[in-house]
């Protein structure tokens, strides 16, 4: 990139971070501020969450088993008691808004202004509550393992392939309980089918593909959701993500992929979205219209849920654990052993 090129971004980086000092301090308002408890070494979580009480036990046993020791949540007006159980855990602080998330970069402002505030030299992990990280030994090695090689490595960010997982049955029946493991409840995906380039601008990459590639916008491929996330980012004042977490600022971060040849350490984001209330939440999205393009994502989710739909094909892979993924091209364990 250019001189020109890189003065338009820092342009940009400083707007995007005014625009969030701005939305954090109108928008938000605070439940409970448990940061003091921060410590220098912890890992910190944080999540925009609206009516997502089913989840939230689950979603906490599974971070928590991982070695996460901080949550930082933004509660946008929930009205199913998820304020009320986020309120319960001790090691989670809340904020709590009922302004508009598309008017807030789709919760991206919230996020980085907390991220901004309380996050710097940290280990932040940002992801949705339905949404489960998985790395390279996961099994094994607690998240603070994977972090302190990457700091030993030098490395600041890392990136994962967002994975769709679906149920062999109709997904209106697929009924799903709070405590549920969904990597249980929902086991199947699409193992290939993935395109990926690499986006000029900011030097990510753009992924699309798979199930919903495959089911939901197969004529449209061009309006295809973005796979690729960078969720894990070694936090420096000042950082900003840009579109949820398919890029962030500096570009620097965005690059978590291996450019001569080989391969860099990446994980998977195993994406449950596929439960009994998918059909409900997909109508009301449609109506609400907080999501990028107006929601546009949401209409063909809401015309093929009501028509009982099953994503599960004869080719379609069970999910058994990160070496899985890795003999399928899907992550990789890079140069950690």
């Amino acid at each position: 990139m250019n001189l020109f090129g890189r003065y338009r971004l820092r342009l940009e980086r400083k707007r995007r971070r005014l625009r969030a000092i701005r939305r954090g301090t109108r928008d938000l308002s605070c439940v409970k501020n448990r940061t003091n408890n921060i410590r220098k070494k912890d890992i910190i979580l944080f999540s925009t969450v609206r009516d997502e009480a089913v989840r939230l036990p689950f979603f906490f046993e599974y971070y928590r088993k991982l070695g996460v020791n901080k949550f930082i949540f933004v509660d946008n007006g929930s009205k199913d008691g998820t304020l009320e159980y986020l309120k319960k855990q001790p090691d989670t602080s809340i904020w709590h808004t009922k302004a508009s998330y598309k008017r807030a970069g789709f919760g991206v402002h919230w996020l980085n202004f907390l991220q901004n505030k309380y996050a710097d030299g940290h280990w932040c992990l940002v992801v949705d509550v339905d949404e489960f990280f998985v790395y390279p030994f996961c099994d094994q090695r607690p998240i603070s393992a994977l972090t302190d090689w990457l700091d030993a490595s030098s490395i600041r960010s890392f990136g994962t392939l967002l994975l769709d997982l679906y149920p062999k049955q109709e997904i209106n029946r697929v009924v799903y309980k709070a405590g549920d493991n969904p990597m249980e409840v929902n086991p199947y995906f699409d193992s290939g089918n993935y395109v990926y380039s690499v986006n000029p601008k900011y030097g990510n990459l753009w992924i699309q593909g798979g199930v919903r590639q495959r089911v939901f916008f197969e004529q449209k491929p061009q309006y295809g959701p973005a796979l690729n996330k960078i969720p894990l980012v070694k936090w420096t004042r000042g950082n900003t993500y840009v579109s949820s977490t398919h890029s962030i600022l500096p570009r620097s971060l965005n690059i978590v992929y291996a450019r001569d040849g080989g391969q860099r350490i990446s994980g998977c984001l195993l994406h449950a979205k596929f439960i009994h209330s998918f059909a409900e939440k997909a109508r009301d999205e449609t109506v609400r219209k907080q999501h990028y393009a107006a929601g546009r994502e949401y209409e063909p989710y809401a015309e093929f849920s009501s028509k009982s739909p099953i994503l599960y094909t004869g080719k379609s892979e069970k999910f058994s654990g990160w070496h899985q993924l890795e003999d399928l091209g899907l992550m990789s364990s890079g140069g950690w052993a």
